[in-house]
């Protein structure tokens, strides 16, 4: 009963063997038919053009002249040419010799319609994705109904898979079915070769899922010979087989379960079905295969980086290993087997290639809890990549990843809160419990040192190699950048950011050598980029040595560090117009903002108790006159977005350090005390208004609408508070507080000194004749009525 099923089995396969065998045919003579028409079609244009030139002069030739006038030109005229017998389709043979050679004429190819696409291509990827199923389903259909037994199911499905891989090689062979006519993206040998790698990949799964015909081992590497047989035929057939095979190879380990999984049999295996996808990529120099190939590939670790203990991280290792030196002999332009580079220029694919290894090897030194064979893991790849970019720049771009990389791996050990680091017994059991080692400091210390020399060495050495700019400013940027961020992760790990004078004079050596490469860079002849990457070391130069100060003083001395670095940058940026600078001191600007926001007492609460010269003075003096300074400089090449923030934030910090002086004077140091007197309020609208008149003026001199907008904010505030202030909450009339002496007393100060420079702000802005004081003659009441009028000039422009 068995073999008259599959007899019938047989009968039902040989249908679409019979159906793709007639398609063949059928379509291969169409095709020839299109090419004979197509040659008949040429060679009549050949013949009929010389022609209808030769005859065309005599029968568009004016008359002649009389014979009585020009007998002589009547008689050396040429006898008409006979006119072709009836029923000649073209002239003797031998008038074809003196014809010219023929001229052959492109045809243009009409453009492909919707409703052609609809029938003829997307119809055949239709027919190819039919074939597949059906032969996918030709096994679950067996299995449904019963007709056939296991055996019988797969070998079926084999032999159509075969059978469907040999048709597609026969065709492409023959130059069958390769185009349609009229259409030529319709490449049907390699529909049927992707239908039957597809019924080959369901038909190993079935008989090792299914039936467990086969072991696990062995499912694995006939699945494995399938995929990479498809890619080795996506030579032959094309991008699409190329696309299906490289996602069938890296979804193979997906449909093989095991209860113990083989990471070194996976990787191993990944790694030859990566190192085929990049040959295939670089022969027939797709892109897009690689990115596919390189993505997949670097997915593929991160399933197994959660169970990455000390038995699976060396498998892990080397399947990142390996896939990095596959895309750096592989891939990378210009080095090694890589394709040709141009000069100068950054390949994205290049640099992403290593980007992509470098980032899934710190995810295993992060999961690994930077175990030593990670950390070597990625320091070697660091170093590689430094020495692939140094060798080729297409590569250059993956020094952007590879530094920032390096200092994150620092900066997690840095900032561990395991808590078994956070366990210190003392006293009496301080030697009996065991205490873990407190400070592992030395391989870390050395990595954090190594990739420090390791990017500043040679980010100053690549200097000059290079035809366009943006490569020397990379390697300028890494130089810079590297060093400083270790010598940061490094300081609070060992010091906690507390003073240390050893940290002090390695940042203090810092900005000597970056100072001294801005000013070897700056005596060498001009090339491209290299003004740039002065400019960066000297930025570099300016951040090492405020951050030395930092560590060598002690209390808030850090947010002046770094409001200092703010001048020096712009200062920079003035000599050496490169916009990054600009953006950077904006940045740094912006950092020292959110430090003040975070405590505004800069220091906390021991900010002293003297008035003006106390800690309020330094830590927001010293940023305002650093904040304006670095306006100044940023002025004088552009009022742009850069300008205008450090312009706000001087302003910020001016206003910041008059109020909370004032503060701490009134209040005998307390600058958070709930309520203000009137006192405290007469000073701050007395110097918002002076402030007011120096924006003005200021204002006149630069024409920026940041002084303008901030001379209208601190006077809309200065008339809040004299309105809702002085006027109405302290005001000595309602709460019959005592003001002092009968002439020098907190009336003149309150409500006389702002009035006065109320009227000074109205005449900064508008002409004296222009200004008409109106009102009563009271002492006691033309104070305040002068002063929210001055205050209104001011805002009512």
């Amino acid at each position: 009963m068995e073999l008259f099923f599959l007899l019938i089995g047989l009968l039902l396969l040989a249908f679409p063997i019979i159906a793709v065998v007639a398609l063949a045919k059928s379509t291969g003579l169409a095709a020839r038919l299109f090419r004979v028409e197509a040659r008949l079609a040429a060679i009549e244009r050949a013949i009929g053009a010389p022609l209808s030139g030769a005859t065309s002069p005599a029968t568009e030739a004016p008359p002649g002249p009389a014979p009585s006038q020009a007998p002589s030109t009547a008689a050396a005229e040429p006898a008409p040419a006979a006119e072709p017998r009836p029923g000649m389709d073209r002239p003797e043979p031998g008038g074809l010799a003196a014809l010219p050679p023929p001229v052959a004429v492109p045809v243009k190819r009409p453009a492909i319609t919707l409703e052609e696409r609809l029938g003829t291509q997307w119809a055949v990827w239709v027919g190819g994705l039919a074939l597949a199923l059906g032969g996918i389903f030709l096994v679950r259909y067996s299995i449904a109904q019963g007709l056939l037994g296991p055996h019988v199911r797969v070998a079926l499905a084999a032999l159509l898979a075969g059978t469907l891989i040999i048709a597609g090689e026969w065709a492409r062979r023959t130059e069958r079915l390769a185009q349609l006519p009229g259409l030529p993206s319709a490449n049907i040998p390699a529909i049927l070769t992707a239908a039957g790698t597809s019924v080959a990949y369901a038909d190993i799964y079935a008989a090792d899922a299914l039936y467990g015909f086969l072991s696990p081992g062995m499912a694995f590497i006939l699945l494995g010979i399938v995929a990479l047989a498809t890619l080795v035929a996506a030579l032959l057939h094309g991008p699409a087989l190329a696309g299906f095979g490289l996602i069938g190879a890296y979804v193979t380990p997906l449909l093989i379960a095991s209860a113990r999984p083989d990471y070194w049999a996976l990787y191993i295996y990944l790694a030859v079905v990566t190192g085929t996808a990049f040959v295939l990529a670089r022969l027939r120099m797709w892109r897009w295969l690689a990115i596919t190939a390189i993505a997949l590939s670097a997915v593929w670790t991160l399933p197994g980086v959660g169970s990455a203990g000390v038995d699976a991280l060396g498998a892990h290792n080397f399947h990142v290993v390996a896939g990095f030196v596959l895309a750096a002999i592989l891939i990378v332009e210009g080095l090694l087997l890589g394709p040709d580079a141009q000069p100068g220029r950054i390949d994205s694919v290049s640099s992403a290639a290593l980007s992509a290894y470098l980032f899934v090897a710190a995810c295993l030194a992060f999961a690994s809890r930077h175990d030593p064979a990670a950390l070597g893991a990625f320091a070697a790849l660091i170093v590689a990549t430094v020495a692939v970019a140094w060798r080729s720049e297409a590569a250059a771009g993956a020094l952007i990843t590879a530094a920032p990389l390096a200092v994150l791996v620092i900066a997690r050990w840095a900032l561990d809160l395991d808590l078994v680091h956070l366990v210190a017994p003392s006293g009496p059991v301080a030697g009996a419990v065991p205490e873990p080692e407190r400070a592992e400091f030395g391989w870390h210390l050395a990595l954090g040192m190594g990739f420090a020399a390791l990017f500043g060495v040679t980010g100053y050495l690549a200097q000059g190699r290079s035809q366009q700019p943006i490569v020397p400013i990379l390697w300028s940027a890494s130089a810079v950048f590297t060093p400083i961020a270790m010598l940061a992760a490094l300081y609070y790990r060992i010091a906690g950011f507390a003073v240390s004078i050893p940290f002090s004079g390695i940042a203090l050596l810092l900005a000597a050598l970056f100072a001294m490469a801005t000013e070897t860079l700056g005596r060498r002849p001009p090339r491209p980029g290299l003004a740039a990457a002065g400019a960066v070391f000297a930025a570099g130069a300016i951040a090492a040595l405020a951050f030395s100060l930092t560590m060598a003083l002690e209390r808030g001395w850090l947010t002046v560090g770094l409001a200092l670095m703010v001048p020096g940058i712009a200062w920079v940026s003035e000599k050496h117009p490169l916009p990054a600078l600009r953006l950077l001191a904006a940045a740094v600007g912006a950092l020292v903002l959110a430090r003040i926001a975070w405590e505004p007492r800069i220091v906390g609460r021991d900010v002293g108790t003297t008035p003006i010269f106390n800690w309020l003075l330094y830590g927001y003096g010293i940023p305002a006159a650093a904040f304006w300074s670095a306006g100044y400089f940023l002025r004088r090449r552009a009022d742009d977005v850069p300008a205008r923030l450090i312009d706000w934030g001087a302003i910020l910090l001016t206003v910041l350090l008059v109020f909370l002086e004032i503060r701490h004077f009134i209040n005998g140091g307390d600058v958070y005390r709930a309520n203000s007197g009137l006192a405290e309020i007469a000073l701050q609208v007395s110097i918002g208004l002076a402030m007011v008149i120096g924006l003005e003026r200021l204002r006149l001199r630069t024409n920026s609408i940041v002084h303008d907008i901030g001379a209208r904010v601190i006077a809309a505030l200065a008339l809040a508070a004299i309105v809702f202030g002085l006027a109405l909450a302290e005001n000595p009339l309602f709460t019959g507080e005592p003001v002092g002496g009968r002439y020098v007393n907190l009336i003149l100060l309150a409500y006389g000194l702002p009035a006065i420079l109320a009227a000074r702000v109205g005449f900064e802005r508008y002409p004296p004749a222009a200004i008409q004081l109106r009102g009563g003659s009271g002492r006691g009441r033309a104070g305040p009525r002068l002063s929210v009028a001055g205050s209104e000039n001011i805002l009512s422009r």
